[in-house]
C-alpha cells in the first residue's frame, strides 16, 4: 500500500517525433556571399497519453534568410514520454513544464545541429534555455497547461 503513494518519475522514452528541412531557393541562394539572418523559435507542449503518463514535446524552428529569400528552414519536434504519478497537483506543472523539457532539449539541440550540418551548412547550436523562467512566463499568460 505504501508503494502506491510513493512519487514516481521515470523517463519511458525520448524520441524525434518530427523533422523537416527545406531549401526552397537552392542552389542559387547558396552562391550568395551574404550572411543570412537567423530566426529561432522554441515551443513546449505537454499532454497526457494515459493515466500517469505524459508526452512532452519541445519544438524548434530555425529560419535563415538572405534579404527576403529563405536559405533554409528546419523544424524539429523532440518528444519524451514520462511516467509521473503520486505528485501533488501543484508539483505537476513545474515537472511537466520545466523538468521534462530540460531532459528533452539536449536531444533536440543535437538533432537540429545535425540536420543543418547534413544540409551543407555550419551547424546551428541552439542556446541553452531557462525553462523555469519560460514556464513562469507561460503561467502568468495562462500558457502551458497539463490536465
Amino acid at each position: 500500500m505504501a508503494d502506491q503513494q510513493e512519487p514516481v518519475f521515470q523517463i519511458q522514452r525520448v524520441y524525434l517525433k518530427e523533422a523537416s528541412l527545406e531549401q526552397p531557393n537552392s542552389p542559387g541562394i547558396l552562391l550568395q556571399g551574404e550572411q543570412p539572418s537567423v530566426d529561432i523559435q522554441i515551443g513546449v507542449e505537454a499532454q497526457p497519453v494515459a493515466e500517469g503518463v505524459y508526452e512532452v514535446c519541445v519544438t524548434a524552428t530555425v529560419h535563415t534568410q538572405i534579404a527576403d529569400k529563405t536559405v533554409f528552414l528546419v523544424e524539429a519536434k523532440q518528444a519524451g514520454i514520462f511516467e509521473i504519478r503520486n505528485l501533488a497537483e501543484d508539483q505537476m506543472g513545474p515537472i511537466v513544464g520545466v523538468v521534462c523539457p530540460q531532459i528533452v532539449f539536449p536531444y533536440l539541440r543535437g538533432n537540429v545541429a545535425d540536420i543543418v550540418q547534413r544540409a551543407g551548412f555550419p551547424p546551428v547550436h541552439l542556446a541553452e534555455i531557462n525553462f523555469q523562467a519560460t514556464y513562469e512566463q507561460q503561467q502568468q499568460g495562462n500558457g502551458l497547461k497539463v490536465q
